[in-house]
């Protein structure tokens, strides 16, 4: 009730110091989470109110409270991607960590490694705490290229990030399953129908007119990160916070 009343009639110049201790107290107080201490409304709330108050975007109180409300979302990566966008926390080194991090976690060595760059190319601050992060996520990867080695020494020399991130096989044949007579698998593609039938034509290929085109990103490109440009968004709302423990999951009727 007291950190309600402070915020409600708060008039003094940083009202993020007050949703600050607001935040901790409720961390403290209730360390389990649950209903009672409804961290994840709180940091709602708190980004809701401070929302589009530019002399705390390069603040590492602001930031930290951003990332800690990502904790709470189902998909962190969309809302780092959104601070990148309004330039909020860029100049921190913390919001590069934590986003390579949820990459990494996730075995996109690759694009963990490109946000390592960018915020390296950014100078984000403290730049030690960053460069010592990523020299560690290279000594991962590295084990892991190693093992790698070790299961497959027959293997092509790929590079470091290409062993540790499995490439995805586009158009794969499909699988039938089941005793009854199935026609697949057919890999729909121009070479695959030719090998099947030499006299056939090849496909036609599709044209557009008047359609604006657009680069598409390749991530086995052999330059170096380029740092995007940001252009702001709008955001009609937060990312949706996982279901609350006070909240009934959807079932069949009865």
């Amino acid at each position: 009730r007291e950190f309600e009343a402070e915020i409600r009639f708060y008039s003094g110049d940083d009202p993020l110091d007050v949703w600050e201790r607001y935040i901790k107290w409720t961390e403290q107080t209730f360390p389990g989470g649950g209903k009672d201490g409804n961290l994840a409304a709180v940091l709602e709330r708190a980004v809701r109110a401070l929302h589009g108050q530019q002399q705390y975007y390069k603040d590492p109180r602001y930031l930290n409270l951003w990332l800690k409300f990502g904790d709470c979302c189902n998909e962190p990566l969309d809302l780092y991607s959104y601070l990148r966008s309004q330039d909020i926390g860029t100049t921190l080194a913390l919001l590069y960590i934590t986003w390579a991090e949820a990459l990494e976690a996730r075995g996109s060595f690759r694009k963990a490694d490109l946000i390592f760059q960018e915020g390296l190319q950014r100078k984000a601050e403290p730049l030690d705490k960053l460069q010592a992060h990523h020299k560690q996520f290279q000594a991962r990867v590295s084990r892991q290229t190693l093992l790698a080695l070790e299961e497959s020494p027959g293997g092509d020399n790929m590079g470091l990030l290409e062993i540790a991130e499995p490439q995805r096989s586009s158009l794969a044949d499909l699988k039938g399953r089941g005793k009854k007579k199935v026609r697949a698998p057919i890999s729909r593609v121009a070479d695959a129908v030719k090998a099947m039938n030499p006299n056939s034509q090849p496909l036609p290929s599709l044209q557009l007119s008047n359609t604006p085109s657009f680069a598409v990103f390749d991530e086995n490109s052999v330059s170096g990160p380029e740092i995007p440009t940001l252009t702001p968004q709008s955001w009609p709302a937060p990312p949706v916070p996982r279901a609350k423990e006070n909240e009934l999951s959807a079932g069949p009727w009865n």
